[in-house]
């Protein structure tokens, strides 16, 4: 038979508290009241200091630890110092590793979403914090160019000729399906407003400068962001995870000429290539709409087509390429460096590369136009 369990308090003349423990302490003799272990510490007034003798506890299992659990809570809210060095060890060690282990939310009161004001902040306070990292890694990458160009790079062919298939004959199918799509859908658009007019024959036009000067190239820019910048963050995020680019700083090599370098380099030819691959693409989508609907004929769409684009518009899509091209494998590198150390940060390298690609294509294509029409051409 168990034996009974004994709890008794005892202050002396300067209000000192001892806890005296004995007998058994398991589950199976219960529990005492919550309302008795609080009266024993705030009556008649808290104490001095709170101690425990457990000399007599003959068994224990976490009825013990709960007890004791219990009135170092109610001490420490009073601020009244506790000593443990009565209580067998084994206790003493589960109380401290109840009070390092934080008590799981849900039950307090919600925490209060930050307002309208504070949340602006923080969007432009982490926009201030990408762009002083953006700028740097830019720096980084001009002098990896730099490099490259005066014969120092530390750059693998094998390695550039890779990223050039990736980024270039990979490429071919979805840039060929998205910028027919393009091409059909601005033909589609504009036959519908100028047949109002009686002038259809324009849809040629229409359709050869937008896919020249902005589609072609903003397009494929996305297309290359949603693609090959979160295959350079994945794959460069993968290799910070791995600690790959650790080794090779070890070794002494530049990760920016190693790895970025590449990339860069692949996507900065191929881009322009690709661009003006979409923008024929564009426009025999659009002849598809001027022949099959308008009842052109491939002659009229052709000629209007050539007198309506000049070299001018070719040149500006296929530059707006080349700077689309450096962007996104600067935005998807950067991204990978930045990957932390654990499988779901490369997701999150990846998605954020795709975002930062697409952001910075569709403000530099804005500072493209305002240029052009400042310009004059």
């Amino acid at each position: 038979m168990a034996e009974p369990r004994e709890l008794s308090f005892h202050r002396d003349e300067r209000q000192a508290l001892e806890v005296r423990l004995a007998g058994s302490w398991t589950k199976a003799q219960g529990l005492p009241s919550a309302a008795e272990l609080r009266r024993a510490i705030e009556l008649p007034a808290p104490p001095s200091r709170v101690s425990f003798d457990a000399s007599g506890v003959l068994r224990w299992d976490s009825a013990l630890v709960a007890v004791v659990d219990r009135l170092v809570a109610l001490a420490r809210e009073r601020e009244v110092p506790v000593e443990l060095g009565g209580l067998p060890a084994g206790v003493v060690r589960l109380v401290a590793l109840a009070d390092a282990v934080p008590e799981r939310g849900g039950g307090g009161t919600p925490a209060r979403e930050p307002g309208l004001v504070t949340r602006l902040g923080q969007g432009v306070l982490a926009a201030w914090d990408d762009a002083a990292v953006f700028v740097p890694f830019l720096g980084e990458s001009v002098l990896a160019v730099a490099a490259l160009l005066a014969g120092r790079a530390r750059m693998r062919a094998t390695d550039f000729f890779l990223a050039m298939q990736d980024c270039g004959a990979s490429a071919l199918g979805i840039v060929s399906l998205i910028s027919l799509l393009v091409g059909l859908i601005l033909a589609f658009v504009g036959a519908v407003q100028l047949q109002q007019f009686g002038a259809t024959v324009y849809v040629a036009d229409l359709v050869g400068i937008a896919m020249t000067r902005e589609m072609g190239a903003m397009m494929t820019g996305i297309i290359m962001a949603g693609r090959t910048g979160a295959s350079f963050a994945a794959q460069i995020g993968n290799m910070k995870v791995t600690e790959e680019i650790d080794a090779l700083r070890t070794f002494g090599i530049s990760p920016m000429e190693f790895l970025v370098l590449p990339r860069m380099a692949a996507l900065f030819l191929m881009m322009p290539l690709l661009t003006l691959y979409a923008d024929f693409v564009g426009m025999a989508g659009g002849m598809i709409v001027g022949v099959g609907m308008l009842d052109l004929t491939p002659e009229q769409y052709v000629m209007h087509t050539m007198n309506a684009v000049s070299m001018t518009n070719f040149m500006i899509g296929v530059v707006k390429g080349s700077v689309f091209g450096v962007l996104i494998a600067v935005a998807g590198c950067l991204r990978g460096m930045q990957c932390g150390n654990d499988s779901a940060a490369v997701g999150q390298a990846t998605t954020s590369a795709v975002v930062t690609g697409i952001v910075l294509i569709i403000v530099t294509d804005a500072v493209f136009t305002v240029m052009c029409n400042v310009l004059g051409i």
